[in-house]
């Protein structure tokens, strides 16, 4: 496929220049641009949104309660089958930005905006605002963030082929998602904003469009200050090309991935249980509702065990090295399983680093996580890149 015509100006080239990583692409690049979209997707699509629908706009009757059960069930098929889709058009595009970077910023756009539709309802019957859920959900998390997801899942692997300078990055990357959902999304919005605005439907309103207008420009961050080094290699070297269902195919067969997607999956939905059943348990049950304190407690209490336990868990050796930065990324109990599997990576990461190219084997495709040669005029193999596989983070799901 041949190099798109869009985002050639200089006004959208990347400000980091560097072949190696930088200060500037760790701090803002995968630290502070991803709180962005991550804080979009914690608090206008999380818990909260499920207490916006039953308490402020009463449709948790609808069919008998079933409307709100039912219609996120079927919206995460066509979620998943769409992560599908757009991994086969990032897989597929060649652009001067790179393969996933135009995705961001696109979806900078596209995130607030169907963020904010999904707290815009106007008055009308109960069914006709049920369409309007119905749709602008789908719009937020089949479309919107899935753009966003899974380009912005793709920069770690595409971001360099230095392992050390991976692994680090996907820590910042870490360390973000701790920061919005264990501290922000879990601590400080029910506790400082929740008991302000109440059931009150104008102020949900405004401030879920603010914070969805103020995270704007931190997704901008993150599109300027990010780079696609291994894209760029990609395009310069003859690679094998390999059809993409082939691509899919080699992940499903594999037992250890299987492992991963079945232990993903089991962690997904007893999170998306608890954090659902959180505020209700504690609005109506404990009878504390929206008083800033309860809910974050318990966030609070049930974190404990966790950044506790999973340190009882690391090995001896990399327990005593691990950095402040690293431990910070394991902590909250909000994404413990994503913390774990990318200290697992930086592990392997660091393991792997002393290993020369005649330690892997040659390439089966072009994915920018797998070993890639360059190839002389002779045809002979010149040099090969010790890449390896990046596991993927599940992103939060939330109904």
């Amino acid at each position: 496929m041949s190099h798109t015509k869009f985002l050639t100006g200089r006004a959208w080239n990347s400000r980091i220049r560097s072949q190696n990583v930088t200060g500037k692409e760790k701090w803002i690049g995968y630290l502070l641009g991803p709180c962005g979209a991550l804080l979009i997707n914690s608090i206008l699509g999380g818990t909260f949104l499920n207490q916006y629908w039953t308490d402020v706009l009463k449709i948790g009757g609808l069919w008998g309660g079933a409307f709100l059960v039912v219609f996120p069930l079927v919206s995460k098929i066509l979620d998943a089958i769409t992560n599908f889709i757009m991994g086969w058009i990032i897989n597929r595009t060649k652009n001067k930005q790179g393969k996933a970077r135009p995705y961001i910023l696109l979806s900078a756009i596209l995130v607030p905006l169907t963020g904010i539709l999904m707290y815009v309802v106007p008055d009308m019957a109960p069914e006709w605002q049920a369409v309007w859920v119905l749709i602008s959900y789908n719009l937020f998390f089949s479309f919107a963030y899935t753009i966003y997801n899974m380009s912005h899942s793709m920069m770690v692997p595409l971001s360099t082929r230095n392992s050390a300078q991976r692994g680090l990055l996907a820590v910042f990357n870490q360390v973000a998602s701790v920061m919005v959902t264990g501290i922000i999304a879990a601590l400080i919005f029910p506790m400082a904003i929740l008991p302000i605005i109440g059931s009150d439907k104008t102020a949900w309103m405004s401030v879920m469009s603010i914070i969805a207008i103020v995270m704007l420009p931190l997704m901008l961050l993150e599109y300027y200050y990010t780079k696609e080094r291994v894209t760029a290699e990609l395009d310069k070297a003859k690679t094998e090309k390999v059809p993409y269902l082939m691509q899919i195919k080699a992940v499903l067969t594999d037992k250890y991935m299987i492992l991963l997607l079945v232990y993903c999956l089991i962690y997904t939905a007893g999170s998306t249980l608890k954090n659902s059943a959180l505020v209700y348990y504690c609005n109506y049950v404990l009878g504390t509702y929206n008083d800033g304190i309860t809910q974050m407690l318990i966030s609070v209490i049930g974190g404990v065990p966790m950044g506790i336990g999973i340190f009882g868990r690391l090995p001896r050796n990399s327990a005593r090295k691990m950095s402040p930065l690293r431990a910070l990324s394991c902590m909250p109990s909000a994404v413990p399983s994503a913390g774990w599997c990318r200290e697992i990576w930086s592990w392997s990461s660091s393991a792997s680093s002393s290993r020369t190219s005649a330690d892997f084997p040659a390439p089966t495709s072009s994915c920018p996580c797998s070993p890639t040669r360059s190839i002389t005029s002779s045809g002979r193999r010149a040099s090969a890149a010790t890449a390896l596989p990046c596991p993927s983070i599940p992103r939060s799901a939330s109904f």
